[in-house]
């Protein structure tokens, strides 16, 4: 079965496809057979009309043209040629002119020698084109296999896309891969084969369906529905079968890598959570327990405003144990990908009143403009990104006053969405070009305390730097973004993006 033609491919699909071989065509026989026909009588004429009578130099004229026919037409137009052009030397230039007896034996030996020189030349032209386009087949088989590891090793690794190379390459209907798993099967026991992938219409799942099968090793198998299958294209299909293995493997790696970084993510977050816990958690409950053991103490009577102080230090380590704690859920659910947000529309405004709950007021500048469109979030998702970015912008730069300003429109944009920014903005210290991802990292500090961090923001969250990695998980779960750009004049602003909601009225 020939294969299909050879055309370039790059990664648009489009493949690389091998030349068949095929015998010399259809036309370029007539043509031979034509000039057969042609040629021959043809020198036997010119010679005629010009007087020439030398009988070796016409046979080598007629000698020419059974190879120039068998380079043109193949094997049996140059046998014509050489038949028709050894019956013009006998009858035309070997004595007795026009006559086919031959008087002298040499001639007759002469003109047999030239016949099966033109037929043995002719042979050999043919088979050494034959030879040619084997070769230029088979630099071709290995060029588009070559090609075709190089894509594997550059595509995204997916069987089916690579079942869809082997499928075109070989000029099939449609390829599947069976794979076996024989853990804990018995010795002898029939393999159970399950369908990994496949391409094609209505691919084949059972050896039956199947025009050919190839066993690759012995847990996987090739099932192919298509017309016959040349040796070449039966080589093709055994390298395939490696590559088919080299795949297999590769998305191992991928998976078995994916999975360290998991665990290793998961290491990490362990170990910062019980960092966290023995540092940052247990200094709010050491001050409440001693604010609670002052305030049990019997034999000591505090004044009323004392007794209030200890009571505001219970509450406000309370808070920051709660902040703590719900910044590691969230989290936690946002690394295991566990966030669902409930979309509605909501206008900026309304969750700062929640958000902000507890910030002292006279560092706050509201400057949000009236009438925004409402944007697509979850209410307490995005009451979470407030506060904790605010709590940040208060924490690092404490003589800053933090202003609140939004818009919409005027090209803001996520993808091909209008969308509506809220921006956040103080002008402490500011951070560096180089700190600007780093900050958005979970348990990220620049230091242990405000005093030794950069003013501007760092780490939210009471000292465990998750507030701002909680905010930018949120803001992608609700299909927004989270950046940070410098002040003008100093200090960081968070802008975060939402597309506008396009549901009904609220």
């Amino acid at each position: 079965m020939a294969g299909p033609e050879a055309n370039s491919s790059g990664d648009d699909g489009v493949l690389l496809r091998l030349p068949p071989i095929r015998g010399i065509g259809t036309a370029r026989v007539i043509t031979g057979l034509v000039l057969a026909v042609v040629l021959p009588p043809g020198i036997e004429l010119m010679v005629t009309v010009l007087g020439f009578r030398n009988f070796a130099i016409i046979m080598l004229l007629q000698l020419a043209v059974a190879v120039a026919v068998a380079a043109i037409g193949g094997l049996w137009p140059a046998v014509v040629a050489a038949v028709l052009g050894s019956f013009l030397l006998n009858y035309f230039s070997a004595d007795p002119v026009g006559s086919l007896s031959i008087a002298d034996p040499t001639t007759l030996f002469t003109l047999v020698v030239f016949l099966a020189v033109a037929c043995g030349v002719a042979l050999a032209v043919g088979l050494a084109s034959r030879r040619a386009q084997e070769a230029a087949r088979s630099g071709a088989e290995a060029t588009a296999l070559s090609e075709l590891a190089l894509r594997i090793l550059s595509s995204d690794g997916s069987l089916e896309s690579f079942l869809e190379k082997v499928r075109s390459n070989l000029g099939m209907e449609a390829v599947t891969l069976l794979g076996s798993s024989q853990q804990g099967a018995s010795a002898g026991s029939t393999p159970e084969w399950r369908v990994l992938a496949g391409a094609g219409p209505n691919p084949p799942v059972t050896h039956a369906a199947a025009d050919h099968a190839a066993v690759v090793d012995p847990h996987y198998t090739l099932l192919l529905r298509g017309g016959p299958l040349s040796a070449h294209q039966q080589r093709m299909l055994a390298a395939f079968g490696a590559f088919v293995v080299a795949v297999r493997d590769r998305q191992q790696l991928v998976k078995s890598r994916r999975d360290n970084v998991r665990l290793a993510e998961g290491n990490k977050m362990r170990t910062s959570i019980l960092r966290a816990v023995s540092h940052d958690l247990r200094t709010p409950l050491a001050g409440i327990k001693l604010a609670v053991s002052s305030l049990r103490q019997e034999d000591v009577t505090f004044p009323p405003d004392v007794e209030r102080e200890l009571l505001e230090t219970i509450e406000e380590y309370a808070d920051r144990l709660d902040h703590l704690v719900d910044n590691l859920l969230d989290m936690s659910r946002i690394t295991a990908d566990a966030v669902n947000p409930l979309l509605t529309g909501i206008v900026w405004a309304e969750v700062l009143p929640q958000a902000l709950r507890g910030v002292p007021r006279e560092r706050l500048r509201n400057e949000l403009p009236p009438n925004l469109p409402p944007v697509q979030a979850d209410a307490g998702m995005l009451e979470r990104v407030v506060a904790n970015i605010v709590e940040n912008a208060m924490k690092y730069a404490p003589e800053s006053d933090v202003v609140l300003t939004a818009r919409a429109g005027e090209g803001i944009t996520l993808g091909d969405r209008p969308a509506s920014e809220l921006r956040i903005i103080d002008h402490g210290g500011g951070v560096g070009h180089k700190e600007v991802v780093d900050i958005f990292q979970p348990f990220q500090r620049f230091g242990d305390s405000p005093s030794q961090s950069p003013a501007g923001g760092i780490s939210a969250g009471g000292g465990i730097g998750l507030g701002l990695a909680v905010a930018k998980g949120f803001s992608e779960a609700m299909g927004g973004r989270l950046a940070a750009e410098p002040t003008p004049g100093g200090g960081l602003t968070m802008v975060v993006t939402l597309p506008l909601w396009t549901g009904g009225a609220q």
